[in-house]
């Protein structure tokens, strides 16, 4: 247990300065970019309104549950459907806090390929909707989802900015953050090393092992970097993580019946294959980058130490850890 909690410990450390900046950033975004301004410019089924949408998406601050109401409204707004796809895409798959926990716990050659890999995979994904050609669609219904939509009617304020990023924002994803550092731990405690290279050998196989894990599984993107890096240290390529990063916070189960319902069947099947296909041929690439640059990211991962860290780092791993436990014990009583 004391090797469990070290584990834990580790990531908090190393992630807190980057987590909690992450939150602020988010919550800055979330009050200063005005809504009415992106909605906009995403009506045309043409690459432009794609491409926007894609890095519009991008930076903010939601995961998989929360983007559906947001995309609701860009679809009830006007955006086209390869715009929506896009954003549907993009949004969860990385954001600032993500990014930031990414550069801690993984690399610097990770932390810019992520995100850029995410506009890649909702560039292509929108673009094949669009190219559809499917008849117009009603306006989107007011989708609900296991996470409400935010309106902001409210005069954007720092305040504002500081309770949405460390307080619904936090709370809506501590639970995943609670998973993500659990699962994190017990693999690095009980999966052996060099497990995906003697059980799962590497190259496409372990790719595609990743892409059938991820699909059906919900977790945000900033709970799932611990969950790959843990991955990594086992032996998993880098760009197998990379998959489980993308495909893991863009789909799941309920957002798949969700999405269904707002761009159609037809847009949905594009969504999938395509996301799958692009996921895969950036992780083929991701892997061949790495083994080029002849880079173990296995041997610089942060996973069970924390080792040389200042005493700031270790303050923001402990500010960090009360924050999460109190939204994640508050979810649970208010559930009860």
């Amino acid at each position: 247990m004391s090797e469990f909690f070290s584990i834990i410990w580790s990531i908090l450390v190393e992630a807190g300065p980057w987590l909690l900046g992450g939150f602020f950033i988010a919550g800055l975004l979330k009050e200063f970019i005005p809504q009415e301004k992106v909605f906009k410019h995403l009506g045309q089924d043409n690459f432009g309104s794609v491409l926007k949408a894609s890095i519009v998406g991008a930076p903010l601050p939601l995961c998989s549950c929360s983007v559906i109401p947001t995309a609701a409204s860009l679809k009830q707004a006007g955006a086209s459907r390869g715009a929506t796809t896009a954003f549907l895409i993009a949004t969860p798959e990385t954001g600032v806090d993500s990014v930031g926990i990414t550069y801690a716990l993984m690399d610097p050659i990770m932390t810019i390929l992520r995100p850029i890999a995410a506009v890649i995979t909702a560039v292509v994904s929108g673009c094949l909707v669009n190219n559809l050609n499917l008849p117009p669609k009603e306006k989107a219904e007011d989708v609900k989802s296991g996470c409400a939509a935010t309106n902001a009617a409210a005069k954007p304020s720092l305040l504002a900015a500081v309770k949405f990023g460390y307080g619904k924002l936090m709370a809506d994803l501590a639970p995943w953050f609670v998973l993500g550092f659990i699962l994190s731990a017990f693999i690095t405690l009980l999966v052996p090393d060099d497990f995906f290279g003697d059980v799962i050998p590497g190259g496409w196989l372990s790719l595609i092992a990743m892409l059938l894990m991820s699909l059906p599984m919900y977790i945000c993107a900033t709970a799932s970097t611990p969950i790959a890096v843990a991955l990594i240290a086992k032996g998993l390529d880098p760009g197998a993580a990379l998959v489980l990063l993308l495909a893991g916070p863009a789909t799941n189960i309920t957002t798949i019946l969700v999405i269904k319902q707002m761009i159609g069947g037809a847009a949905l099947r594009v969504y999938l294959i395509s996301l799958a296909g692009v996921s895969l041929l950036i992780g083929y690439l991701v892997n061949m980058l790495y083994s080029t640059l002849d880079y173990d990211l296995a041997e610089v991962v942060v996973v069970g130490t924390h080792e040389h860290v200042d005493v700031f780092s270790e303050i923001a791993g402990f500010v960090l850890g009360i924050m999460l436990t109190w939204h994640f014990v508050g979810r649970f009583y208010k559930k009860t």
